[in-house]
């Protein structure tokens, strides 16, 4: 898994860029940094993909990490979090019910290989996941030790809001208004592929709602960082 480097969008909001294959189902996080501890925006698809994140941040000379947000309780958000140490991990509350479920799966090469014979139509997933952990011996699935339901402000002037949509309940956006970004997850993408029916695309109505708050950046996990004007065009 090829390291990249922390792209600065605008003042202290920062990107480590998704894989551009989107086989590896490795989406992007985000860094807001603070002299008090940055705020990250997702935990990466898995430890080592995590402590590249770390890596990336030291190599920045930003502020280490003192809390996370998850923007969704999606394995590629949130299978990195047993690698971050000493943060305050966020999540919305439904999310949290699904991730502390998750957590009692007997995750392994073997569990995943059994659950696509079961599903064939979970390959997608869980071959990603299978090359994405070199091994399983360490990893814990993390539940979000503050969690809420409708927004949450965090040091640091950064807000964190529950959107929800068709993609998943617990979805939901970090917005930093100093630096004009929003961390936008997977919150307008259609249902996850085993669950997609015919039909089923962009939510729109969302899309434009988030352009509404008149910002100039907006993230999602998959793309590269697009400005309002490209969106709105």
């Amino acid at each position: 898994m090829a390291a990249m480097t922390l792209r600065q969008l605008s003042g202290r909001a920062w990107w480590y860029p998704a894989d551009p294959d989107p086989a590896k189902v490795r989406g992007g996080v985000g860094v807001i940094a603070d002299p008090d501890g940055s705020t990250v925006v997702d935990a990466g698809q898995s430890p080592a993909h995590a402590r590249q994140v770390q890596a990336a941040i030291a190599e920045a000379g930003l502020p280490a990490a003192r809390r996370l947000v998850y923007t969704h309780h999606h394995w590629d958000h949130t299978w990195g979090a047993c690698a971050w140490d000493d943060v305050e991990i966020i999540g919305h509350d439904s999310g949290a019910a699904l991730l502390a479920n998750e957590a009692r799966r007997p995750w392994s090469h073997e569990y995943l290989a059994e659950q696509m014979k079961a599903d064939p139509l979970l390959e997608p997933s869980f071959s990603a996941r299978a090359a994405a952990m070199d091994g399983w011996d360490d990893f814990t699935i993390v539940p979000p030790h503050t969690t809420f339901s409708d927004s949450l402000w965090v040091p640091g002037g950064i807000e964190v809001r529950h959107v929800g949509g068709q993609h998943t309940v617990d979805s939901t956006i970090v917005i930093d208004r100093e630096s004009s970004v929003a961390f936008l997850g997977d919150c307008f993408y259609p249902p996850p592929y085993h669950l997609r029916q015919p039909g089923d695309t962009h939510d729109v109505g969302m899309i434009r709602a988030l352009l509404a708050e008149n910002l100039e950046w907006y993230v999602d996990s998959h793309s590269e960082p697009r400005r309002r004007s490209s969106i709105a065009a």
